[in-house]
């Protein structure tokens, strides 16, 4: 079987420097306006290069102009793009940055390591395991097609062909799942058997029934009613003729194929190279150096600190002990919702307070629509408890915060208030639609995500909340402190996992020791750790580097300190890397320090 292949890195140390200048000596430099036009070209053509690649992005950030495509998953297009990337490479480190604004320069250097880093990860093979419980083909289309606008008849044309193009790019990820069977690299076989489980009950519904038809429950009154039949009767002939036997054939090879190969231990550190392939994510995730000893270490910390501060709350409302409080939480009547739609309504209300606050916490607000809604039903018995998904930067779509009502009843509801500040605002609606919504910069840098960023400023955006006053309720505020020791839970299980070699009975256990968590989070989040390494451990790095920062700007500045000043300085250039982050701060703090002499 044909093996992917990927370019060459022994010249990838030369670029991974991403603030040098031109690789090779030249005798002149071309002017700073020349430079300054092939710079911009070139973040042109990339961002144009990269839509035409990943369509169903595109369509998701309301660029229409590939609705009718779905991403090429063969090898040859995985080897393609990989050399596509590899040509901007050569010519962005070509261009000096001499003389260009420092806007300009950041975008060199992040487009730098974006690509830089793409050629590293190809060593590792990503696309040879591209499903989980998480997620895979069989889920981005349903969520691909509630994100998508439905106005005119050629958006459901649009929707039409990408559905007849579906079954080829089912069989192409069977091919690369195949070899990564040859190479050993397959997920822990426990979690494929809950993928399966999604992929069955997509593949067994009736095709009206399928949320690929979700363009058919309402048309707008503007396309006629021939062409509404016509429309429904090819888009479910098309599901049920071409996508659901897809869906079949690919339940059938996870079943009889893929599975029974699945690795047995869950930490990544079980793939051949696994050690070394976990520390790259690490980094990747994290943007800083640090090893997994060390940020294992920082949990087993910052878990004793946030301990330490709910037990100072449990004490406060009469409890000798956590363990004591936390068991009482269970059967605390006020601490769950009485039904999905009431889990809802306490994010909603939790939002309105902060909203009203913002204006005194930042210079600038995004523009962008939000909307708080419940997480499909087809995804909800794996999917966490809260997540964002981004609007358009038109605002035809709102961001939303989607709210997992499955078992409803058994959630807890002193973690919403925290959970609506992450997800919601001051979180990830404000972040990432302030940065949709930002000008002068190129394209790509207004979709930029550095998970240690993003995800760091959520749950920084928890702990804003007690700053500015609010977690009046104790309970809420023992959310808060659950919520933070959650994400230093992750720092301990994640590095146990896939570098000290933890089952995922250890993982479980370390939750249950530490956290009132309800179960159905632990098991579910238990999971995602180990579908997906390193990701959880870019909450609380990037979280503890934002305070680090703003603790560094109060100290410099003194009475001069602004917060809202702070927080435009690190919302106003998109997502970035830690340290680059950290650079922006020092150069804001010393353009205060010197304002003030």
């Amino acid at each position: 079987m044909k093996k992917l292949l990927f370019p060459a890195l022994a010249a990838l140390g030369l670029f991974l420097s991403t603030g040098q200048h031109a690789l090779w000596s030249q005798t002149s430099i071309a002017p700073t306006e020349d430079r300054r036009k092939a710079l911009n070209e070139l973040f042109h053509e990339y961002w144009d290069a990269n839509l035409e690649n990943s369509p169903e992005f595109a369509s998701m950030i309301g660029d229409s102009r590939f609705n009718d495509k779905i991403s090429d998953v063969s090898v040859k297009a995985f080897n393609n793009w990989l050399a596509t990337e590899q040509t901007f490479l050569m010519r962005l480190a070509a261009i000096d940055p001499t003389g260009l604004s420092d806007q300009e320069k950041t975008s060199r250097e992040l487009l730098l390591r974006d690509l830089a880093q793409d050629q590293e990860a190809a060593e590792f093979k990503e696309w040879e395991m591209p499903v989980n419980q998480m997620g895979g083909i069989y889920s981005d289309y349903p969520q691909l097609v509630a994100q998508l606008n439905f106005a005119t008849v050629k958006d459901y044309d649009d929707w039409i062909a990408r559905l007849h193009a579906l079954p080829k790019a089912f069989d192409q990820t069977m091919t690369n799942m195949s070899i990564g069977i040859d190479d050993h690299r397959v997920p822990p076989k426990f979690l494929l058997e809950k993928a399966l489980d999604q992929v069955k009950e997509l593949a067994n519904q009736k095709p009206e029934d399928s949320p690929l038809a979700m363009p058919l429950k309402k048309f707008p009154a503007s396309i006629a009613a021939a062409e509404q039949e016509r429309i429904k009767a090819e888009m479910l002939r098309a599901i049920g003729k071409e996508v659901l036997p897809a869906y079949q054939r690919f339940a059938r090879f996870l079943e009889v194929t893929y599975i029974p190969t699945g690795r047995e231990q869950p930490g990544i550190s079980a793939l051949p190279d696994g050690g070394k392939y976990y520390q790259f994510m690490i980094r990747r995730t994290t943007t800083t150096d640090l090893t997994a000893e060390q940020i294992h270490q920082i949990g087993l910390d910052e878990v004793k600190k946030d301990e330490a501060d709910m037990l100072s709350i449990a004490q406060k409302l009469g409890f000798q002990d956590l363990k004591t409080f936390q068991v009482s939480l269970k059967d605390n009547p006020r601490m769950h919702p009485t039904s999905g739609e009431a889990l809802l309504d306490a994010y909603r209300k939790d939002l309105a307070p902060m909203q009203a606050k913002l204006p005194q916490l930042f210079g600038r607000l995004p523009k962008a629509p939000f909307e708080v809604t419940a997480v499909p039903a087809y995804r909800e018995k794996t999917a966490p408890a809260a997540y964002y998904e981004p609007g358009t930067p038109d605002g035809s779509r709102p961001g939303r915060l989607r709210i997992n009502t499955y078992n409803a009843t058994q959630r807890n509801l002193y973690d919403a208030e925290s959970i609506a500040y992450h997800e919601g605002i001051p979180g990830h609606h404000l972040q990432i639609s302030i940065s949709q919504e930002l000008e002068g910069v190129p394209e790509f840098r207004k979709f930029e995500f550095y998970t240690a960023y993003t995800e760091g400023w959520g749950l920084y955006a928890e702990r804003l909340g007690k700053d500015v006053g609010f977690y009046q309720d104790p309970y809420s505020d023992y959310g808060r402190l659950e919520g933070d020791i959650w994400r230093a839970i992750r720092l301990v299980v994640d590095t146990g996992v896939h570098s000290k070699h933890w089952t995922r009975d250890q993982m479980v256990q370390f939750f249950h020791d530490h956290s009132a968590i309800d179960e159905t989070n632990v098991q579910a989040e238990t999971d995602r750790y180990i579908a997906w390494p390193s990701q959880a451990l870019a909450y609380k790095i990037g979280q503890l580097k934002l305070l680090e920062l703003r603790d560094r700007a109060k100290k410099a500045l003194g009475d001069k300190f602004d917060i809202r000043g702070f927080h435009d300085q690190v919302l106003d250039s998109g997502a970035l890397p830690l340290d680059v982050l950290s650079d922006r701060i020092d150069a804001w703090i010393a353009s205060q320090t010197a304002g003030q002499k």
